[in-house]
């Protein structure tokens, strides 16, 4: 069962040490190329800053964007700016968050996020808990993803696997992490069974398109293609 008091807990102790993390670096090097595509770190805690009042806004049942070009223009707007500025307004946007999820609410309710897509209003702080993470992974400053909690590794596989269960592109795929623990995905495509072994680590990195499956050893076929999420 969701617990989303103990997730929204989760969701400040990330936010906590992402910034404490941030705080070393620089305006030079928060102006640096980040391990995504075409973002600097300044780009991704730009990002997470309007994803924090975005989540604000699904919480309080407005749209989450106004739209998808309105959100990728605030990232590009904010993606300049100092750091001492961009962790003030992470800081802040994470308080604005946390106070929404501390007001009385239906957590049963169904909420909207961008695309039309719905989810309980229990499972938006892990949502949110999953982009502090991922994106503090993501800046490339030393926190790696065999550094984020256990939970949170599995929960985020267990989503995944979920996600991509069913999927018209993957075939039937059994993933095992080295400490024994199994899931199921895909099933849509032709092909299969197959046995994709690895650590949590790196079966989650493959899952979120973080990591190339080169660390994983494959059985009873190739290495699936994902969609991207």
């Amino acid at each position: 069962m969701i617990d989303h008091a103990r997730d929204l807990a989760s969701v400040r102790d990330a936010t906590e040490r992402l910034l404490n993390a941030a705080a070393a670096l620089d305006n030079a090097s928060a102006a640096e190329p980040s391990r995504l595509p075409g973002w600097s770190r300044g780009h991704i805690l730009a990002h997470l800053a309007r994803n924090a009042d975005a989540l604000v806004n699904v919480l309080e049942g407005r749209p989450m964007y106004a739209s998808g070009k309105a959100r990728d223009a605030d990232i590009e707007r904010d993606a300049p700016r100092a750091l001492d500025v961009q962790l003030a307004d992470l800081r802040d946007s994470g308080a604005r968050f946390q106070a929404a999820g501390a007001a009385p609410a239906d957590w049963a309710r169904t909420v909207e996020l961008r695309n039309g897509v719905t989810d309980s209003a229990s499972r938006v702080p892990f949502r949110r808990w999953v982009e502090v993470e991922l994106h503090h992974v993501d800046l490339g400053i030393g926190y790696e993803l065999e550094d984020l909690p256990a939970e949170f590794t599995e929960r985020e596989i267990d989503f995944l696997a979920e996600r991509f269960g069913g999927h018209a592109s993957v075939p039937s795929t059994a993933l095992v992490a080295d400490g024994g623990r199994t899931w199921t995905t895909g099933g849509g495509a032709p092909g299969g069974p197959i046995t994709v072994e690895g650590t949590a680590a790196d079966l989650l990195g493959w899952l979120a398109g973080r990591r190339d499956g080169s660390g994983l050893t494959v059985k009873g076929g190739e290495l699936p293609t994902l969609p991207p999420l």
